[in-house]
């Protein structure tokens, strides 16, 4: 079981020297990987704490660190201009050394699409057909024809680190996701999941993989979870058992003043013991 961490872009973390020092401190407790999601605009209210945007919270975190892969999750990809994001995705790896993970969902906030200039109706086809232009980015083809977006005669240099790029994981709960996950992705991504709930997942998942066609370049399907609160060892073991690889420890309702408790109790007890 390889453990992340998830929320150090919002709250108190936005200071950048709490950042960078919670960032160290993950590293150093053996934390495989450090997670930021993706929201732009927010409706006003409870829900929407202070948070740095998803490119920027990564790049920095590059910078500050040396040895922990860095996800971006879940980027709500309809809501980006594909052509830009392939290129930030490519600096994020080059400048990390390859260590960037890319966890792409549809989205869900209504007005927040709406501020982005997209309906929601139409995320789950932008959705495809944005991981496709930026495959075609990332594999240096000339053009791309799309009923989004289009683009000829044009290629993006360098090329990033992880070929032919870094790796894709699906999130989202529904069938189209599954679907999105089984066709496209390296993994897939459920969020606030207990273990049962988890294993219904999974066998979506299965029946997708049973339905759709999976390129043999992707290999197995890599199980990323997060779960509704920091685990006991019990419980991660029970998640391995049905089949998780990665579970994501989210920082939000944990007050400040523990973050720092919660980040050392993991290395020190779930960490390597998995």
């Amino acid at each position: 079981m390889r453990f992340g961490l998830y929320g150090l872009h919002r709250d108190r973390n936005v200071d950048p020297a709490v950042l960078a020092r919670r960032a160290r401190m993950a590293e150093e407790a053996g934390f495989e990987s450090l997670w930021v999601g993706d929201h732009i605009a927010l409706p006003a209210g409870e829900g929407n704490p202070p948070r740095l945007e998803a490119m920027i919270a990564l790049t920095y975190l590059a910078a500050v660190t040396s040895r922990v892969r860095l996800g971006v999750g879940l980027i709500v990809l309809p809501q980006r201009q594909p052509v830009l994001l392939a290129k930030q995705l490519t600096s994020l790896d080059v400048l990390s050394g390859g260590r960037l993970t890319v966890a792409v969902g549809a989205g869900y906030v209504e007005p927040e699409l709406n501020a982005m200039g997209v309906t929601l109706a139409e995320r789950g086809a932008r959705t495809d057909e944005y991981l496709a232009a930026m495959r075609a980015l990332w594999d240096a083809a000339p053009s791309f024809d799309g009923r989004f977006v289009s683009f000829s005669g044009v290629v993006q240099h360098p090329s990033p680190v992880q070929r032919p790029h870094p790796p894709i994981v699906v999130g989202g709960h529904s069938a189209a996701a599954y679907r999105r996950a089984v066709r496209h992705g390296s993994g897939w991504y459920g969020w606030g999941l207990d273990v049962d709930e988890t294993g219904q997942a999974l066998r979506a998942l299965a029946e997708a993989a049973r339905r759709e066609e999976r390129p043999a370049e992707l290999g197995e399907l890599e199980i990323t979870l997060t779960p509704p609160g920091p685990p006991d060892l019990d419980t991660v073991r029970r998640y391995a058992e049905v089949g998780v690889d990665r579970l994501i420890i989210e920082l939000e309702g944990i007050d400040d003043d523990a973050v720092d408790g919660v980040i050392a109790s993991v290395g020190d007890t779930l960490v390597g013991q998995v």
